[in-house]
C-alpha cells in the first residue's frame, strides 16, 4: 500500500464470494488494544496493535472500527503489520463532539492519535467519508501519510451533490434523498431505522447500499443500524459541500482508489475526476458490489490494495 509506481491504471477486478465474513467486535482476534485518546475535538476510542509498517483504517458514515473486520479477515489481519482503527468523534464508541464535525477536525484527531501512539507515518485506508478525511490528512499533514487507499470513497460526486442537491437528484439520487429525509426527520431517524429493523423490513431499506442485501450476514445489517448517526451524516454532507477538492492536487503519496460498480454514493466518474486531480492514482471497479466494498468484496479490495504496493 505504499508503492512508488504512479502510472495511472484503471481496471475491473474479478471478485470472489460475496460478503464472506461477518462484522465482529472481537478485538482480541487481531490482538488489538483499546485506548482512549484526548484530542482537541474530544475523546476518541482507538483499537490498535504495534508492528512494522502500520496501517490506519478509517471508517465511513454508518461505520466504526468493526466495519473493517471482514477486510481484516481477508488479509489475515494484515499479518504482522501494525494496526490503528479509530472511531471518529461521534461514531462507534467515541463520544459525540460538542460542535458539528468538520474535515479539519478529522485531520486534527488523526494527528493527535498518531502522536499519542508514537507513529510518525502510516499507510491510510479509508472507506466512504473516511476516504475523504484520509485525503485531507494527506493535504494538511503530508509527512504522516505514506500512501492512501480509498475504498468506496465519497469524493467529487458527493461534494457536488452536497453543494447542489437539486441537480444531484439526477447524478446521486440515493444520497440526495437520504440527506433530505434526514433533514425532515432529524433526531427521530435513528429510532425509525431501528423500528424498521424490528419489523423485518430493513433489507428493503438497505437494499440500495448493498449489491445483494439478502446475502449479507445478519451482523452486517445490525452494525449498519447501530452505527447510523443521522446528525453526523448531515454534518459530513455539510462539510463536503464547503470543501475545495482542488486541494487534493497537492497530495504526493501513492493513491489507490477502488469502488463498486453498483455504488449509489460514489460513482465511477469519481475515478476520472481523481485522475485529473491526482494523475498518478491507480483505480479499480468491482463488479457486483455496492457502497461497502470492504465488506462485500473484501478479498478483491485486499488484492487490489496489495497489488499497488508491489
Amino acid at each position: 500500500m505504499d508503492g512508488t509506481d504512479t502510472a495511472p491504471v484503471r481496471q475491473t477486478v474479478a471478485t470472489r464470494a460475496y460478503a464472506p465474513w461477518p462484522v465482529t467486535d472481537d478485538a482480541g482476534r487481531w490482538s488489538l488494544t483499546v485506548t482512549t485518546v484526548a484530542t482537541a475535538v474530544g475523546r476518541v476510542v482507538v483499537h490498535h496493535r504495534a508492528g512494522p509498517d502500520p496501517v490506519l483504517l478509517l471508517h465511513g458514515v454508518a461505520g466504526s472500527w468493526t466495519t473493517w473486520t471482514p477486510f481484516l479477515a481477508a488479509t489475515d489481519g494484515l499479518g504482522a503489520r501494525g494496526l490503528v482503527l479509530v472511531d471518529l468523534p461521534g461514531w462507534g464508541s467515541s463520544p459525540a463532539p460538542g460542535t458539528p464535525f468538520t474535515v479539519d477536525d478529522g485531520a486534527r484527531v488523526l494527528v493527535a492519535v498518531l502522536d499519542a501512539l508514537g507513529l510518525p507515518s502510516v499507510d491510510v485506508v479509508g472507506h466512504s467519508m473516511g476516504a475523504f478525511v484520509g485525503l485531507h490528512l494527506a493535504v494538511v499533514a503530508p509527512r504522516r501519510v505514506r500512501s492512501l487507499g480509498l475504498v468506496s470513497g465519497t469524493t467529487t460526486a458527493t461534494a457536488r451533490a452536497s453543494r447542489h442537491p437539486w441537480r444531484a437528484l439526477r447524478t446521486l439520487p440515493a444520497f440526495t434523498l437520504l440527506r433530505a429525509g434526514l433533514l425532515v426527520t432529524g433526531s427521530a431517524a435513528h429510532g425509525l431505522l431501528r423500528g424498521i429493523a424490528r419489523t423485518g423490513l430493513l433489507p428493503l431499506v438497505a437494499a440500495p447500499v448493498f449489491a445483494h442485501v439478502r446475502r449479507l450476514d445478519r451482523s452486517v445489517l445490525a452494525a449498519f443500524v447501530d452505527e447510523f448517526r443521522p446528525a453526523l451524516f448531515t454534518a459530513a454532507a455539510r462539510a463536503a459541500a464547503g470543501y475545495d477538492v482542488d486541494r487534493w492536487r497537492s497530495v504526493r503519496c501513492p493513491v489507490a482508489a477502488v469502488l463498486g460498480r453498483d455504488d449509489v454514493f460514489a460513482r465511477t466518474s469519481d475515478l476520472d475526476d481523481l485522475r485529473r486531480l491526482l494523475p498518478g492514482v491507480r483505480s479499480a471497479v468491482l463488479d457486483d458490489c455496492g457502497h461497502f466494498a470492504h465488506v462485500e468484496r473484501p478479498v478483491a479490495v485486499a488484492a487490489f490494495l496489495t497489488a499497488t504496493a508491489d
